[in-house]
Parts: structure tokens; C-alpha cells; sequence
């Protein structure tokens, strides 16, 4: 019993990790954002990100402030993941480059 749960972890998180493999075809952007007043905040933020569809990661940080994207362009948009930030209750500041 033991070892077939583990087995099934073993699937779900080895699934989880193919999400990261996304090809050629996935863009990147990073955001300023304002509103983060814990690292919770940035942690919760790439959760819920990570959740949507079209977004194959994304990584906040705290005391900078900045949310970097991984996305593919064909599902979704970058200004439909500014939108989605500023739903959530963040500030967009704006795009940073490179």
C-alpha cells in the first residue's frame, strides 16, 4: 500500500515537472510589482500563476518585487497576465526589460 502511493506521488509530481518543458515556443516577461508585503505573497502569486492555463512558470520575489513569466503566446498574452497580477490585488508597474 505504501509503495503504490508512493508510486503515484512519483507520477503526479514527475507530471507536474513536464509542465516545465514547453519548447521553442514559450515567451518570457518580468514585472515590476508592488504589493508584496511577504515572501507569502511572492510564493502565493507563483501558485496561483502556475495554475493558469498557458503559463508554464513563474518565479517572484520579494523584496525586489519583480514576477518573472514563462508563457506560451499561443494560449495566453502578456497583458492578460498583467490583468490576472492586478486581479489578484498587486500593482503592475510595468515590464522589465530583458
Amino acid at each position: 500500500m505504501i509503495r503504490r502511493r508512493f508510486l503515484q506521488l512519483l507520477t503526479v509530481a514527475g507530471a507536474g515537472g513536464l509542465r516545465g518543458f514547453a519548447g521553442e515556443s514559450a515567451k518570457r516577461v518580468a514585472y515590476r510589482v508592488k504589493g508584496f508585503s511577504c515572501p507569502t505573497c511572492a510564493t502565493g502569486l507563483d501558485a496561483t500563476l502556475g495554475k493558469e492555463r498557458g503559463i508554464v512558470s513563474s518565479h517572484s520575489t520579494y523584496p525586489e518585487g519583480v514576477v518573472a513569466v514563462r508563457y506560451l503566446p499561443e494560449t495566453t498574452s502578456e497583458e492578460w497576465i498583467a490583468g490576472f497580477i492586478e486581479d489578484l490585488g498587486f500593482t503592475v508597474e510595468g515590464h522589465l526589460k530583458g
